[in-house]
């Protein structure tokens, strides 16, 4: 082989190699960019989640979910996905809910997650273990 054919041989297997690493480095942009319009797009729902609820909420009671948000954020975002459901189906009739009506919702939620602990104590056990002996 000559100095010309191996020249245009790797030139040919150069350009190759470009056009693998430029048609794998478009997935890595497209997806980036899938990312950025995900995040966008949830950042667009908690946006109209939060405006929703402003407006379905007095200020109090906005402030005293805020709070319960901030300590327990699971149950936080329960009642305020009760709150949004009820809304939807019309249950408020179009006023605001108030502090009084935001406790009471609380009250319902924590009375259905409450757990209950019981304790089972083995007399039998017990009496086996005597400090008599």
């Amino acid at each position: 082989m000559t100095d010309s054919e191996l020249d245009a041989i790797r030139a040919k297997r150069l350009a190759e190699l470009q056009q693998q690493q430029a048609g794998q480095s478009r997935p890595a942009g497209i997806d980036s960019n899938d990312r950025n319009s995900a995040e966008e797009q949830r950042q667009k729902q908690e946006d109209m989640r939060n405006t929703m609820l402003s407006s379905l909420l007095t200020q109090e009671a906005r402030a005293r979910l805020n709070t319960i948000s901030l300590t327990k954020p699971e149950k936080g975002r329960m009642v305020e996905d009760i709150i949004l459901q009820n809304a939807r189906r019309g249950a408020f009739g179009g006023g605001k809910i108030s502090e009084e009506q935001l406790i009471g919702l609380l009250e319902q939620v924590s009375k259905a997650t409450e757990k209950t602990t019981k304790v089972n104590f083995d007399r039998r056990r017990a009496a086996l273990d005597s400090d008599s002996d």
